[in-house]
This record gives C-alpha cells, sequence and structure tokens, in this order.
C-alpha cells in the first residue's frame, strides 16, 4: 500500500486486517436482540440499553451516503444502504462508511465503516451489523488521516483470503450470549455472502479478523523499543509513535474481565443452594461454553458442614446440573441430574479434584473417551464427548475442593486455550465461593431449624378439659432462630397451665435464653405453683443468669372443674377470650407487669370465670405488631379475626394468621396459642373424704368399683382399686389429721385418680427387695399407669395417675 508525499509515493507497511469490531444482530421486528462490548465502545449505548430497542434509533441512518472525497463531517448517519437493510427491503450484504454522532462519548463525531448481512434461517436473527472505527484505524499506524489515500469496507469471496477462516473462529467469541447453533449458521451465511475486507487503494484488499494476531504485538513491542532507543539518545520520537494506541492484547484480557464481573452479578443472587448451583451452571453457557456439568462432594450437597480430608477414588459426586446447547433431552437420559459416583484415577476429573487446578484437555482422544466412558455402566457417553474440547476447572473455597465443573466445547468452536483456563479458574474460584456462602448459610439454617424444633414443644391437641392448637412462624430469612415459644403443662386436679413468652431478640443466644425459659416453666409449674409466684421465681431466675436479656410472659392455669382461669402477666400483650354463647371476643384487662429480667417488680393475678367452649387466644407481639402501626390496630385486628366461627381449632388459627399476616411488615417471629376451654362436667367427677382408719382402705376400693359401673369404665376397675389401695393407705400412714380426700374425674377415655393427704413430704419411687415391707406402692403405680406424679399444695401434697382401657 502506499501514502502520498510530497516527494512521491513512499512505500509503508501494510496495514493489519485484525480490528476490533462491534457487532450487532438485529431481529426480523427491527430491534436489537445481540449488542457486543464493542458495539457498546463504539455507539455509546450499554447492552442493557439497547438490546429490546429499535436498531433504528442505536444506528441511525438518516442522510445520503457521499462520494468518497466529500467530506465526512457534513453529514450523520449510516447510509440508505443500511436503512433499507433494517427495514428488510435488501437481500444482499452492503457496507458503507459514516461521521456518526455518538452519545456521551469522547469525540464529538466517530468515523465508521460498517457491514451489514442479511440473514435467513429457522432463528429470530434477520440482520448482522458489523462495524469499526475508522480513525483509529488509521491512527494505529501513526498517521494523520490525510494521509490514507482510501479506507473502505467492502466484501470479497472468501475463497480470495485463505485466512478467512478467521473470522469464523473469532466471530463466536463476539457474538454475545449466543449458541454455538446459531452463531455458527451466522458465520456460515457471512462467508456465503462474502468476506469483509478494508480496501486502501482500488487493488490492495485486506481480509477483517476481529482479533489482534502476534505480527501485530510484535510489532508494537519493536516501535515500543525504537521510542525507548531514541528517547535514551535525545533523538526524537518517530510520528505517532509516542501516544500508543491501547494494547489489544489487553483489550482481550479486559473483555475477559468484563464477562468475569457479568457472570459474578449473575450468580450468588440467593443464599439457597439448589437455585445457586443453577445460576453458576446458567451463567457459562453458551457463551463461555457448550456444556456445562457441575459436580459436588456428599456434604456439600447435604448442608453438612464443612467436607473433611482430600477427596479420593472413594469419595462420591453427586451431579447437581447439567447445562447445554444441544437438543433437549439428549444429555438426561445418559448423565442425569442426581446421580452420584466416584472417579477412577486416571481421570482428568480425579487429577483436577486432587490438586486443586484446572485441567485443560484441547481434545478429547478417543483413547480418553473410552477411559471415560468405562465408568458410565450400559451408557455410551462416548458419542457426547469425544473431539471435544474439555476444560475441568475445581470448586474451591479455603483450598478445599467442594466440587468441580466440567466443560466442553463443540468441535466448530476453538478449543480451550491458557487464556480460558485462566478465565475457568477465576470463573471457579467465584462460583466456589458462591456455592461456600450457599453451603454455609444452608448448613446454619439447618442447624437452627433444628434448635427451633427442639425447643418448640409437640403439644398434644387434647388436654384434660380443653382442646390446643399452636402455631409458630419464624420471622425474617436471616433471623429464623427466635425467643417466642408456647408451652402446655398438666398440673394436678386435672388442670392445665398455658403459656406463651417471647424473648427478645433473635439469633442463637435468644434462642438460648428461650429454652432456659421455658425449662424453667416446664419445672415451677410441675411444682404447682400459683402464677404471680411462678413469674416471680422466673424473674428471680433471670436475675440469676445475668445475661441481660427481657422477656415477656403470660401464665395461666385453666380449671375445668371449676370453670376458672388463673392469669398473671409479665410485660405480655393481654389474651383475647372468646365467649361461646354470643361468640363476642374481648382483650382481658390484665395487670401488664413488668417483663422477666427486670427485677424487683411484682407481679399479680386475677382470675376469670369460663363457661365450656369459649376459647382462649394467647400469642406474642410479633403477630399484631407491625412497624410503623400502632399496636392498637394489630390488637383490634387479632380481636376481631378470633371471633369468626371456624369448623375446627386448626382453621381458626389459620383465619387469624392470615388476617394479621398478610398486612407486610412483619420481621419478628410469631408464637400462637388458642385454647378451647371444654370444661368438665359434675356428673363426670365423684370426690371422697376418708379418716384416718386402715379399714377405710378398702372402703375406697369399694367407691370406686361402683363409680367406674356407673360410668361405663369396669375395664379399668380392677387395676384403679389396687391402685388406689396403694396410695390411700400410704396417705392414712403418713396424714396428720385432717383425713384423706380421693378424687376420680371421667375425661373421655382416659380415668384420673387424685388422693390428697395434708403430709407436705412428697412420695419417692424406691427400689424394694424381697423381703421389703415398704416401697411398693409408688412402683405398681409407675409400672400400671400411663402416666402420674405429684406436688404440693397449701395444705399438704396430691398424688395423681392417669388410665385408660386396655388396648384390644
Amino acid at each position: 500500500m502506499e501514502y502520498g508525499t510530497p516527494d512521491g509515493p513512499v512505500a509503508q507497511p501494510a496495514m493489519a486486517g485484525r480490528i476490533p469490531l462491534a457487532v450487532v444482530v438485529v431481529d426480523g421486528a427491527g430491534l436489537v436482540s445481540h449488542w457486543s462490548t464493542g458495539a457498546r465502545k463504539l455507539f455509546g449505548y450499554s447492552r442493557e440499553a439497547a438490546v429490546g430497542s429499535p436498531a433504528g434509533d442505536l444506528l441511525p441512518v438518516a442522510g445520503a451516503i457521499p462520494d468518497e472525497r466529500a467530506n465526512y463531517s457534513e453529514y450523520d448517519g449510516l447510509g440508505p444502504d443500511l436503512g433499507t437493510s433494517l427495514d428488510g427491503r435488501i437481500s444482499y450484504p452492503a457496507a458503507g462508511r459514516a461521521r456518526l454522532s455518538v452519545p456521551g462519548g469522547e469525540q464529538e463525531r466517530v468515523d465508521v465503516l460498517w457491514w451489514a448481512y442479511p440473514l435467513v434461517g429457522p432463528g429470530p436473527e434477520r440482520l448482522l451489523v458489523l462495524a469499526a472505527d475508522a480513525d483509529r484505524l488509521a491512527d494505529e499506524e501513526g498517521h494523520e488521516p490525510g494521509q490514507v489515500e482510501r479506507i473502505a469496507p467492502a466484501f470479497a469471496l472468501h475463497t480470495d483470503f485463505p485466512g478467512a477462516e478467521g473470522l469464523a473462529r473469532g466471530l463466536p467469541e463476539i457474538l454475545p450470549n449466543m449458541s454455538v447453533g446459531e452463531s455458527s449458521r451466522i458465520v456460515a451465511q457471512v462467508l456465503e455472502l462474502g468476506y469483509p475486507v478494508l480496501e486502501f487503494s482500488k487493488h490492495d484488499r485486506v481480509p477483517v479478523t476481529p482479533d489482534w494476531g502476534v505480527p501485530r504485538r510484535a510489532e508494537r513491542k519493536t516501535r515500543r523499543l525504537r521510542t525507548q532507543r531514541a528517547a535514551a539518545e535525545g533523538i526524537a520520537p518517530e510520528p505517532g509513535a509516542a501516544d500508543e494506541p491501547e494494547d489489544l492484547e489487553y483489550v482481550a484480557v479486559r473483555e475477559r474481565l468484563e464477562f468475569l464481573n457479568e457472570v459474578s452479578g449473575r450468580i450468588g443472587t440467593s443464599l439457597d443452594l439448589s437455585r445457586t448451583i443453577i445460576e453458576v451452571s446458567r451463567a457459562v453457557v453458551p457463551r463461555f461454553t457448550d456444556v456445562a456439568g457441575t459436580y459436588l462432594r456428599e456434604q456439600v450437597v447435604a448442608g453438612e458442614g464443612f467436607p473433611e480430608g482430600p477427596p479420593d477414588e472413594t469419595t462420591l459426586w453427586h451431579r447437581v446440573a447439567v447445562e447445554h446447547t444441544d437438543e433437549p433431552g439428549r444429555w438426561d437420559d445418559v448423565v442425569p441430574v442426581g446421580e452420584s459416583m466416584p472417579f477412577p484415577s486416571h481421570t482428568p476429573f480425579f487429577q483436577c479434584m486432587t490438586s486443586g487446578d484446572p485441567v485443560l484437555v484441547p481434545r478429547i482422544t478417543e483413547q480418553m473417551g473410552n477411559a471415560i466412558a468405562s465408568q458410565f455402566e450400559k451408557r455410551d457417553i462416548r458419542p457426547l464427548i469425544n473431539h471435544r474440547s474439555m476444560l475441568v476447572v475445581p470448586l474451591k473455597a479455603r483450598n478445599v475442593v467442594l466440587g468441580f465443573m466440567i466443560l466442553l466445547r463443540h468441535q466448530e468452536r476453538p478449543v480451550f486455550n491458557d487464556m480460558d483456563r485462566v478465565t475457568g479458574a477465576e470463573l471457579a474460584a467465584r462460583a466456589g465461593l458462591v456455592l461456600d456462602n450457599a453451603r454455609m448459610y444452608t448448613y446454619q439454617e439447618s442447624v437452627a431449624d433444628t434448635l427451633q424444633d427442639s425447643m418448640l414443644p409437640h403439644i398434644e391437641p387434647r388436654m384434660t378439659g380443653c382442646d390446643i392448637a399452636t402455631r409458630y412462624l419464624p420471622g425474617t430469612l436471616l433471623g429464623r432462630v427466635g425467643g417466642d415459644w408456647f408451652d402446655s403443662v398438666k398440673l394436678p386436679g386435672s388442670r392445665t397451665a398455658l403459656v406463651v413468652g417471647d424473648v427478645m431478640g433473635h439469633g442463637l443466644n435468644s434462642a438460648a435464653m428461650m429454652g432456659q425459659m421455658r425449662t424453667a416453666v416446664q419445672t415451677m409449674a410441675a411444682l404447682d405453683l400459683p402464677p404471680a409466684q411462678l413469674l416471680r421465681n422466673l424473674d428471680d431466675l433471670a436475675q440469676r443468669l445475668g445475661e441481660h436479656y427481657l422477656a415477656t410472659c403470660l401464665y395461666a392455669v385453666y380449671d375445668p372443674i371449676a370453670s376458672e382461669l388463673h392469669l398473671a402477666n409479665a410485660g405480655h400483650i393481654p389474651p383475647v377470650l372468646v365467649r361461646a354463647d354470643d361468640g363476642r371476643s374481648e382483650l382481658l384487662d390484665l395487670p401488664t407487669g413488668a417483663p422477666i429480667g427486670v427485677g424487683g417488680v411484682p407481679f399479680e393475678a386475677v382470675t376469670v370465670r369460663v363457661a365450656p367452649g369459649d376459647r382462649l387466644l394467647m400469642c406474642t407481639d410479633g403477630l399484631v405488631e407491625v412497624r410503623g402501626e400502632d399496636i392498637g390496630v394489630g390488637l383490634a385486628t387479632l380481636t376481631e379475626s378470633a371471633a369468626h366461627p371456624a369448623a375446627s381449632m386448626d382453621d381458626a388459627c389459620d383465619t387469624i394468621i392470615r388476617a394479621l399476616n398478610t398486612r407486610g411488615g412483619r420481621k419478628d417471629d410469631v408464637a400462637l396459642l388458642m385454647a378451647r376451654l371444654n370444661g368438665i362436667a359434675d356428673e363426670d367427677v365423684a370426690a371422697w373424704r376418708f379418716a384416718l382408719d386402715p379399714s377405710e382402705v378398702s372402703r375406697a376400693r369399694e367407691l370406686v368399683r361402683a363409680q367406674l359401673r356407673i360410668w361405663s369404665r369396669a375395664a379399668l376397675s380392677e387395676t384403679a382399686e389396687l391402685l388406689v389401695g396403694e396410695l390411700v393407705t400410704n396417705a392414712v400412714r403418713h396424714s396428720r389429721g385432717r383425713g384423706v380426700g380421693l378424687r376420680l374425674v371421667r375425661a373421655g377415655a382416659t380415668l384420673i385418680c387424685e388422693v390428697e393427704d395434708d403430709d407436705h413430704t412428697l412420695p419417692t419411687l424406691l427400689s424394694a427387695g424381697p423381703g421389703d415391707e415398704f416401697g411398693r406402692g409408688l412402683r405398681l403405680v409407675s409400672v400400671l399407669a400411663k402416666e402420674w406424679g405429684t406436688s404440693r399444695t397449701a395444705s399438704g401434697k396430691t398424688v395423681w395417675f392417669e388410665l385408660v382401657p386396655p388396648r384390644r
């Protein structure tokens, strides 16, 4: 090629045809479907803004193509030929040159060279536009624009250039997010319609390749060395050598970094392990590879702790995802997701997982394909892998291999190279970190759920004289473990203790404190402490623990025989009582009290009369309290929703949850307990008093036998008489003068027996030998009764047991 000078033409080095190309694909509706990084740099629009927008808005076509000798600054637009190509009115390739205004660009206008290829076929793509910066192309050689005789885009049959296959190799790399089939179809049509070339004179043509070759880098290095030598010798540098343009090897690296940044933004959007695995697989297909198979160690998939020890030939690897661009279903039968398998030492997968380094196989040979396929019983994987390029990258976190990815490229694509190895390693490192975060979260969530489940009681739906239903809702996803709890405790006298509490705060510490509180309430309730005294003792315990935690607690004791509720409150929201006779619901007016842990504050108890069928609703403030809203609104909604009729207790709980949980803004966890107070009818209770005379034992047995006959519980008579005789005998022996009380309660199919005396000493279970006279009474009770227990009362103690009919 020649450049004109005042002294005549001077031979110059030939200009390289490897230039950075902007690649734009337009669909049949005239909308941009693909927009490369080069397009963003040349035209000034981001990929997000370009994809889906009308191509005419991004590639202006107003104006006319001027004569090649005209002043390019006098017009805008890419010319009518591009306009007719955008409109689909021409079916042949077109090319041109124009001065284009670029929004937000460093230059006011850019001299653009462009080629347009109409596309046909089953896909949505209908036009491919390639474009380059002509000013930059001239500057690359260090010449003023006026020195270049002629730079014009044109076409030539690819057979004219033996190196034309460079486009077939390079174009798929810069077609963003396209499968191999789509990019191959487009490249084939481009080569058929004519290879893009640059004309520098009427006879000199240079093929265009979207890449920078090694000779170009060598030329730059030579020029750089000359410039440095001239500077050292005080000689003026060569024209155009002072400001070296950006090295396009660096451009390629930057492209890879942008790809990695894009991938990083697409993975890790969730802490869900399964979703993260899918994100990692889909992030690399089809842009970086055509097939991506992800394998993880067993402990990672199970959400367990960190895998211990290095992997070996016995390590099971779970195939958790397979993403590909092949026809649907082709991989499903051969390598199904969910399969577990070890990998022998002769495979590249074993080498990757034991060394922790990527393994590059440019082409899978027949021999290697046979070796890999040998571990797949009754399935031939060789047609899927043979002759493909393979890159195996480890998924690591903290130098421990969690898994690996098998990346495969079709034969039509360039084989994986060293830059791909580096890119794959960086990609795997980021993916490994994201997967480990998801694994850790899954593990911690499992621990938290296990802890929460272990601390929340599994309450029986039917207690003596009442039915119970409960609900627990965790708070925010990152604070699933909270301090809310509910409980019920069986008490002597056929009574039931109902409790709801809330340790302020979230996390494991609050949950641990909640566990201590619940255990303490269980223990003190079993001692039959009055509600106010129980809260007083609980407050003292919180002071002794010294954890500086505050908790609210509502404690109620239901007596189904007396039809009474005894309640005490420690800073908790009041309960709701729904009356059975008229369906009216009300917040019970209780002394609020101070939270547990404040210290030195008295607690008061109140007694409320109830009727059979009334419902008591107790909950934590997470159900009624919403940030930015007065709690009175939530309490009003709670009271109203509690009054709604429901077919069952569970339905009633669900109605309340729906009414209050749909308001939004809830961050706290929720504990809800509802009890239907059924009561025990007078005809289901029988009570007697006995004098302190051993002869009264036989009378007690006779009364029990007769009462069970009346209640149609004769099947329990023999056992009940035996145990009542033992307990009354002990009471007569140890009582101090008030006599002995005996009460039988029929609660459905269950028989409850209570023996009361005025001795405060609780009996203990002894191991009686063959010759011992005493110690057998409680042993018989513990063996024959379904449940039994003892507790102190204000006047002495009570020993009770329960019997159920024998199974037939």
